[in-house]
């Protein structure tokens, strides 16, 4: 199996901890809001996925560039990503008596790993412009949103009609 060259310890690039420096902090940053929220994915969770979406993606971009490009596809990175993400997605989702909890949390956690993935590839126009939305669409338009709105899905307003369409059947 031939393998890339070795990267010294004594290489330190301020480039490299600024990719992932910022990573983890936008990704605790955007996992500040759940976390004040106390919901399941919190700063922890957000930050470490947003710095291990930047770690991957600077790790396969510095070897598709040191192997030529020769038997690689980058993009795969993308889809590890949204795998995985898809995957701790779902496990957080809960359908329960006619409602969804933790929608919003798990594609938090999809946006922390795309930031993560630009973060990776230095994409920097990229990083700020998706923080920033993603921040002020967090807090500015939970504000905006309407608490006592009734999410439950399928809803019927009297029960009686409920019994009546079981028993009919």
């Amino acid at each position: 199996m031939e393998l890339n060259d070795p990267v010294l310890v004594h290489w330190f690039d301020w480039d490299l901890l600024s990719r992932l420096g910022v990573a983890a902090f936008i990704g605790l940053l955007l996992g500040l809001d759940r976390e004040l929220r106390g919901h399941a994915a919190g700063m922890r969770t957000h930050g470490l996925i947003c710095f291990s979406a930047a770690s991957m993606t600077v790790s396969i971009v510095a070897l598709y560039n040191e192997l030529g490009g020769q038997r690689m596809d980058p993009l795969r990175v993308y889809e590890a990503a949204g795998a995985f993400i898809g995957i701790v997605g779902a496990g957080l989702i809960v359908f329960s008596k006619g409602q969804v909890h933790n929608l919003t949390t798990a594609a938090h956690l999809w946006l922390a790993a795309v930031i993560g993935i630009a973060c990776g590839a230095a994409q920097w126009p990229l990083v700020a412009i998706a923080a920033a939305i993603s921040l002020i669409m967090l807090t500015i338009l939970r504000v905006v949103e309407s608490k006592d709105r009734d999410r439950k899905l399928g809803k019927v307003a009297n029960t009686d009609q409920c019994a009546n369409r079981s028993t009919s059947r």
